[in-house]
């Protein structure tokens, strides 16, 4: 079933994103499509995967692959300056231990975009791709590198960090590409809010970039007034919301296999609930 003329609008949220995934994979299991998705950081990792068509693959790279290579962690940040081991999830994973399905992702008419945060004007970049092969997974590593505990990453010759830093929750962007009514995956509950309070960068952090300075400073405030902003159009009847029911005990850099499995199960089961009406 293609979701015509709606959107699907993907939040991030670092392995928080599992709860995406199990949404991801409850459509794939019952043929939901859609012509447009948006995705950020993690959001953006699950769903090239969704696009691509490869069911499970998301949960795979999320737990399985996880509790196997223990590719997050503190030893990472001090050994190579990225807490994340980058050469495990975008090298290794991606094109040995489960294959990225380049050409099923090329072949698919849904348009996918990813959002950036282009350190040179802390504004967001909005990217595609659909031919290049390097040029997508540089992507799709730009969107995920967070701040202060990933290197900065380079797209098309551009300094790229993580897309949430600038636009964690895409609404207003899917509706500019002229998708009105929207399908939205959150990664917290409803009602959640960040502390208000400015974010200081460290003076000798991002010296060469005085607008990603600015950004990471409002970035709470930002998303404070994303969060309020899609609970309004959800209570207008504007866009449909698929988030955790409860406040989540899954940490952005969570490395507790059993916690990630009870969160995918619940993306799953939320997914069932919501959109099982639809599909009937």
């Amino acid at each position: 079933m293609i979701m015509k003329n709606t959107g699907l609008v993907l939040e991030g949220g670092g392995m928080r994103g599992t709860f995406t995934s199990g949404v991801l994979d409850y459509m794939m299991d019952n043929g939901i499509e859609f012509d447009y998705g948006i995705g950020v950081s993690a959001g953006a990792c699950n769903g090239v995967s969704y696009v691509s068509r490869q069911r499970g693959r998301a949960k795979f790279s999320n737990i399985d692959l996880l509790e196997q290579y223990h590719y997050i962690g503190i030893n990472h940040l001090i050994r190579t300056g990225s807490i994340i081991n980058m050469d495990m999830l975008y090298n290794r994973f991606t094109e040995e231990i489960l294959p990225f399905d380049y050409d099923s992702y090329f072949a698919r008419d849904m348009k996918f975009e990813m959002v950036t945060t282009d350190c040179l004007t802390g504004q967001p970049c909005y990217m595609e791709e659909k031919s290049d092969r390097r040029r997508l997974i540089g992507i799709v590593r730009a969107s995920a590198s967070l701040p202060y505990v990933c290197p900065i990453s380079y797209v098309d010759g551009r300094p790229m960090l993580d897309g949430g830093i600038v636009d964690s929750i895409p609404v207003e962007r899917a509706i500019s590409q002229g998708y009105e009514r929207n399908i939205v995956v959150l990664t917290r509950n409803r009602g959640y809010r960040k502390n208000e309070k400015d974010i200081k960068t460290p003076f000798f952090l991002y010296r060469k970039y005085p607008q990603l300075r600015i950004a990471l400073r409002n970035r709470n405030h930002l998303y404070n007034a994303q969060l309020e902003m899609v609970e309004r159009m959800e209570d207008e009847g504007r866009i449909l919301v698929i988030r955790p029911e409860n406040p989540i005990q899954v940490d952005r850099m969570e490395r507790d296999v059993q916690k990630l499995t009870d969160l995918y199960n619940e993306g799953y089961e939320c997914a069932s609930r919501i959109l099982g009406r639809y599909i009937k």
